[in-house]
């Protein structure tokens, strides 16, 4: 089926709505790391984040809107598809993370790494559920060009956040995670 623009909308509300819902997680989260000594890494490039984020949204309605039609039937089924498997893995990571997860760079210092959950396979889940979603979100409803853009200002964030979270997490995160991939998952026999 076609995604009307309508329904691209609703799509992209409800997504705003999740975004909401990830801020007040990661506010309530910060504040009680915070309290019990935590330090944050990495906040010049938060802002950018921020707005990259806000813009990707925009410009997902945006290009549907001047475009008027929206995606074949199957790219926006496999883009759907896509972005409920990226939904999936980020809600486990915000699980497996429980009160230590957060949109900032927020460290609790002498807290041993997190190999839980999807963090047994690579080392930053998170980052390929948003990097999907980047791709996904605006192939649903046709907007290519969005695609491509925000997956490469995406790219360019994780260039700076990737290394500045793992300095931030340290030698025991090294010791813990650094033998896995970043974001491929190598699965081990036995």
């Amino acid at each position: 089926m076609v995604i009307s623009f309508p329904l691209y909308l609703g799509i992209l509300g409800a997504l705003a709505a999740e975004r909401g819902l990830e801020l007040y997680i990661a506010r309530r989260n910060a504040a009680r790391a915070f309290a019990a000594g935590a330090v944050e890494a990495g906040e010049r490039h938060y802002r950018a984040m921020v707005i990259v984020h806000a813009a990707f949204l925009v410009s997902c309605a945006a290009e549907r809107a001047i475009r008027g039609h929206g995606a074949p039937p199957i790219i926006a089924s496999i883009a759907i598809a896509a972005e409920l498997g990226a939904q999936l893995l980020r809600y486990w990571v915000i699980f497996t993370l429980g009160a230590r997860w957060n949109t900032r760079i927020i460290v609790l210092p002498g807290a041993k790494p997190v190999t839980g959950g999807p963090f047994r396979f690579i080392r930053h889940p998170n980052y390929v559920a948003v990097a999907v979603e980047m791709a996904a979100v605006p192939m649903i409803g046709g907007a290519w060009m969005t695609a491509i853009l925000f997956s490469i200002a995406n790219a360019i964030l994780m260039m700076v956040r990737i290394p500045a979270e793992e300095r931030a997490l340290g030698k025991p995160y090294e010791g813990a995670l650094g033998g896995l991939p970043r974001f491929l998952p190598r699965f081990r026999h036995g």
